[in-house]
């Protein structure tokens, strides 16, 4: 049985959003099997939550496969700006130091990124037109227009002596998207009419039948529905959805409405898509603290904060500690937007609050006031018409999503459907595709400036904190191993019901320590277990005890 190597392989290796929406990292290598060259596509972020992180704001991939061998890494290509695949690179491009590769809003927005991150200097952005052509070694990359909920979402024809991987990041088929191009249709059925290996394909909506519906039809119910609000009106929407905020400025003036941005993000995407030529001819917004000053029917805010995120604008006006602005009966929030898995109780909490105030609150269940921009299966299937792969590879999306893509990708007749997730290195040619090796991968924590590898325990400490308190005690003891005076107790996030049966355990411990019998370690242990025990018994929690014992 010939089990050699090949001389040369095509592999792709996801670290991110295989499995998972979101935190979006490929990386393609070509080359001899133990010296491969490769580009990575996208580097991206996930939120943390409080619930299941707490203290942790953003999640990135675990790259150190890639990052011990930086000197085969050929560059970074940038598909579009969204933070689930741009927002790891000023924390990441450290371990890699290679050139990066994007469009010009994506670039002007990679460009702030590293500018929070110091290392501005140190980076070298290359800027592609539309359309344009890069190469990288052995890869030969075609920037193909698609479209998407953000301007300038790009496909990937990256083209290799052993076949062209088409890569499509984010898209959905809109023929009148609003600010950009419609998808390149003629490019893609090019591509597949001269024949395609493999297509890396978005998974988030595979489950969803239909199509995902236009920005121009959005747009046109976003006219209606203000016209016939009273009072003033707020609108939240995913800042990078430029459309989307086009529409929204739009539609407020109409209806005789100035409009102010509230919110950093706002002001930040608006600023770099005029820097790159959108938004050149949209009315003129104005300032907060000048919209205050308006009467309430002829103001329209337009806010961050849809996904109910506690430092955003929208988070701040519900709790009425927003410096300018202010809502209150006969306004209305309108959520040009949809919930994204996990963030429900946060949005469902701002939304009471809001309605808690007197404000009335619209949202994609009232009224058409959002449409996604990832492909339903209609779309899918009108893509793998257009390309016509080999193999079908599907990521951005949970195990859930790839299955279902893989599934109907067979239903298409694509001869092979390979559902892969983080880690697992599939190789495509030579032969028939398989997963031929497996190489660390998992996730990284910011914690505060720190990078953390998770599992190392901080957020299942700091949820055990958070659900029982702690119990700390210190004890002196002198050179005899004596207790030198009385042992200090501090007790937090604990009922004050507890705190005297944790004391009278505690004296009870000390009473009974024997210097001569308990060395350090077994007066710490046996001091942790009874306080522990007392305020279990008395609560019914056990709280994170430490006991330290000082000499003296």
């Amino acid at each position: 049985m010939d089990i050699s190597l090949p001389s040369e392989d095509l592999v792709l290796l996801p670290l991110g959003g295989a499995g998972e929406i979101g935190m979006n990292f490929n990386a393609y290598g070509f080359g001899p099997p133990d010296d491969r060259r490769w580009i990575v596509v996208d580097c991206g972020v996930v939120f943390g939550r409080e619930s299941a992180t707490p203290g942790v704001d953003v999640i990135m991939p675990d790259i150190r496969f890639l990052a011990e061998q930086p000197e085969n890494i050929l560059g970074i290509v940038l598909t579009h700006a969204h933070e689930d695949h741009i927002g790891a690179i000023g924390h990441l491009w450290p371990q890699l130091r290679c050139p990066l590769y994007a469009t010009p809003f994506t670039a002007r927005l990679i460009q702030h990124k590293l500018i929070e991150a110091g290392i501005e200097e140190r980076v070298r952005v290359n800027v592609v037109p539309l359309g344009g052509k890069i190469s990288l070694g052995p890869f030969a990359i075609e920037f193909i227009t698609l479209t998407h909920s953000i301007p300038e979402p790009n496909g990937l024809a990256i083209k290799t002596p052993l076949g062209v991987v088409v890569h499509t990041g984010d898209w959905k088929i809109d023929p009148d998207p609003l600010i950009g191009e419609a998808t390149n249709s003629d490019a893609l059925q090019a591509l597949g009419t001269k024949g395609v290996l493999a297509m890396v394909c978005d998974s988030t909506n595979a489950l969803v039948p239909g199509e995902s519906g236009s920005e121009a039809r959005v747009r046109d119910s976003l006219f209606d529905l203000i016209g016939t609000l009273k009072g003033r009106v707020a609108v939240t929407a995913f800042a990078s959805n430029v459309a989307r905020l086009e529409s929204i400025i739009r539609a407020g003036r109409a209806h005789g409405r100035e409009v102010a941005l509230v919110g950093r993000a706002m002001h930040r995407i608006v600023s770099a898509a005029r820097e790159t030529g959108y938004l050149s001819d949209i009315p003129h917004t104005i300032d907060e603290a000048e919209a205050a000053q308006l009467p309430s029917d002829r103001v329209l805010y337009l806010c961050t904060g849809s996904q109910g995120e506690p430092r955003a604008a929208l988070a701040r006006v519900a709790s009425g500690d927003h410096p300018n602005v202010s809502l209150g009966p006969g306004d209305t929030v309108i959520f040009s937007s949809r919930i994204i898995p996990g963030n429900e109780l946060a949005i469902f909490s701002l939304q009471n609050k809001l309605a808690e105030r007197g404000v009335e609150v619209l949202t994609e269940r009232d009224h058409f006031v959002h449409v996604s921009g990832h492909p339903a299966r209609d779309e899918l299937a009108q893509m793998y018409r257009w390309v016509r792969p080999q193999i079908a590879v599907p990521v951005h999306g949970e195990l859930r999503h790839m299955t279902e893509h893989a599934r109907l990708a067979r239903s298409l007749q694509v001869p092979q459907a390979v559902v892969v997730q983080n880690g697992q290195m599939l190789r495509l040619a030579p032969g028939r595709a398989e997963i031929v090796d497996e190489t660390p991968s998992g996730r990284i924590h910011l914690d505060g400036k720190i990078l953390v590898e998770q599992g190392r325990g901080y957020a299942r400490a700091r949820n055990a904190l958070g659900v029982a308190g702690l119990v700390a005690v210190t004890i002196p003891l002198d050179s005899k191993g004596r207790v030198a005076g009385e042992p200090s107790l501090v007790l937090e996030g604990i009922p004050d019901e507890v705190h005297s049966p944790v004391r009278d355990a505690l004296d009870e411990c000390i009473r009974k320590h024997n210097p001569k019998r308990d060395d350090e370690d077994a007066l710490k242990e046996s001091t942790r277990r009874a306080v522990r025990r007392a305020a279990s018994s008395e609560w019914g929690k056990k709280p994170v005890t430490r006991v330290e014992v000082i000499w003296v």
